[in-house]
Parts: structure tokens; C-alpha cells; sequence
């Protein structure tokens, strides 16, 4: 594994940014990541949250909040964004295995981590595989379980089985574009990602439609959505994670979020040492209310 660096700046303002590569192999295939550096300090990691629209934009708003006082990288995971989409099979073990390999290549000293969504269990399994490498962990609106298993309440073959059809050259392709249309993105923002549907206007969804128009973006795409990318199966195995914690973890919740997801939140906020703070937005409140949550991450750092 190399790590190369771009000399190019992203964003405006006073912290922008140093957009770099990360070159991760993974089982013979060469994956280039995009990461962003911006600020000075102590380091922070911003993990977006796994989704059809998954990309490290999405944190830019809270990485700018925070970057006065901290050192904060944000990432495109492997799949998704600007990072390569090859047709791979995208699984847990991919992206422990990566976010393990990522924090041992940057950092050389444990950072502060931001997971959002589903990125909040691969932060906790790598708090208890390798204890030293947080020093703080910040969970937004965390999930487990991806829109399909949580719509049917469970895994199910089902879920490989259209996971198999989104991955295949012409049906798959066809399928995906039913699910990234505009109108559909639209639908689910106001549904489930923003509290205040008046943000979710026609150039937002727009920009979003973008993201899922990159090359090979329906293969990561297709394996959030039915459950592919759960870092548990059971609520059980997720808290589990939670337990004898290495280090301080505080789980934000979405005041705003679907019913059954915040829950899940909520069931979070009474496992002990676990500190909690309840903000306005669903579950792109990392995106939609990142003032807030930036205050609430800066009195806990």
C-alpha cells in the first residue's frame, strides 16, 4: 500500500482543502481513495455514512465548523464518491479492513473519529480490534441495518439475490437507475435524510444525482441498500461492540429520524459510558445540521 499526494485545494473560505490519493490493494485490486486534509491540531476522521450518495461532500460543512481547531481529513470510502468503483464485491470485511490500513498509513497517533449512518459500526469494531487508535469516538445518527432489511426487519436471500440483479450489465444497470432517479432521491431525502424539506430543492437533488452517475457507482450502491454492508445482522452484535469501551463515545441522535432507526439510536444511549446528545434533523443530520453537531463534537472533544 503507497499513498500518493495531490497538490490540488478544494472548497473556499479559510480552511480549504488538500485533496490526496490513498492507493489500498485489496485481494489483487488496486483501489485509489480520495481524502481531503483541512485545518490545523489535533486530528479528526470524518467517515460519511454509507448511502446510494455516499461521498466525503457530505461532511464538508461540519469538516469546515471544525477545522479552527482541529486537523480534519474526510474520505470517500472505496465504492463510492471520487474513490475507484471497481466491480468488486463490496462486504464488511472490505471496509474493516480498509479503515484499519487507512488509519495505520495517516495518523501516528490515535485520532478522534466522526462515523455517520452505517460507518458507526466499522468505527466501534475497530475500537475494540485495536484499541489505541481512537482517542474519542462521535457516532451521528448511527445505523446498522441497511433500507431493504430494515423495511422487511430482517436479512433475508431475497436481499442477495437483488443485489445479484443491480450488479448485472443490463437489468442491473436498469434497476439502478430506477433507484437514483431524481424524483426517487427526492422522495427518500424528504422521507428519511433531512428533517426541513425545504432544503431538498431541485439543485441539491441534482448534485446528488451526480454522484450516482460515476462509473461503477451501482456496485457499492447496490450492496448498502440490501444489506451488504451491515456491520451486524442482530442488535445484539451491534452493541456488543459497546462493551468494556476503550474509549469515550458519544452517540448523537436525530431528533427527526424514521421511527425504526432512532430506536436503534436510542437503544445506544443506555448502554453504559456511553455519553448522548439529541439534535434536530434525521439522518443526514451530519449534513443538514452540522452546526449543531459540530458544537456538540467540539464540547465533547
Amino acid at each position: 500500500m503507497t499513498q500518493t499526494t495531490n497538490l490540488t485545494k478544494s472548497g473556499s473560505g479559510n480552511y480549504p482543502a488538500a485533496v490526496q490519493e490513498y492507493i489500498w490493494n485489496w485481494k489483487e485490486t488496486q483501489i485509489k481513495v480520495i481524502y481531503e486534509t483541512r485545518g490545523q491540531g489535533n486530528p479528526v476522521l470524518l467517515l460519511p455514512a454509507f448511502s446510494t450518495v455516499s461521498t466525503r461532500e457530505e461532511m464538508r460543512p461540519l469538516a469546515e465548523l471544525l477545522a479552527s481547531n482541529f486537523q480534519v481529513v474526510s474520505l470517500d470510502w472505496p465504492g463510492f464518491g471520487e474513490s475507484d468503483r471497481p466491480r468488486t464485491d463490496y462486504q464488511p470485511q472490505l471496509y474493516h479492513q480498509f479503515l484499519k490500513d487507512f488509519v495505520e498509513a495517516i495518523f501516528n497517533r490515535p485520532v478522534a473519529v466522526v462515523a455517520a449512518g452505517h460507518a458507526a459500526g466499522y468505527a466501534m469494531q475497530l475500537a475494540q480490534s485495536k484499541p489505541n487508535v481512537w482517542s474519542k469516538i462521535v457516532l451521528a445518527a448511527p445505523t446498522w441495518r441497511g433500507p431493504l432489511p430494515t423495511m422487511s426487519k430482517q436479512q433475508s436471500g431475497w436481499h442477495g439475490m437483488v443485489r445479484e440483479l443491480v450488479r448485472s450489465p443490463l437489468l442491473g444497470q436498469f434497476l439502478y437507475k430506477l433507484n437514483t432517479a431524481p424524483s426517487f432521491l427526492s422522495l427518500m431525502y424528504r422521507r428519511h435524510v433531512y428533517a426541513d424539506a425545504a432544503k431538498v430543492t431541485p439543485d441539491f437533488i441534482q448534485s446528488k444525482w451526480q454522484v450516482t452517475q460515476k462509473p461503477g457507482a451501482r456496485y457499492g450502491s447496490a450492496a448498502f441498500v440490501t444489506g451488504g454492508l451491515d456491520p451486524a445482522k442482530v442488535r445484539s452484535e451491534f452493541t456488543d461492540k459497546f462493551h468494556q469501551l476503550p474509549v469515550p463515545v458519544m452517540v448523537v441522535i436525530a431528533e427527526n429520524a424514521p421511527p425504526k432507526s432512532k430506536a436503534e439510536m436510542e437503544a445506544l444511549r443506555e448502554l453504559p459510558g456511553v455519553e448522548s446528545r439529541v439534535i434536530s434533523g434525521s439522518l443526514g443530520i451530519h449534513e443538514e445540521n452540522a452546526a449543531a453537531l459540530a458544537n456538540a463534537i467540539q464540547s465533547f472533544l
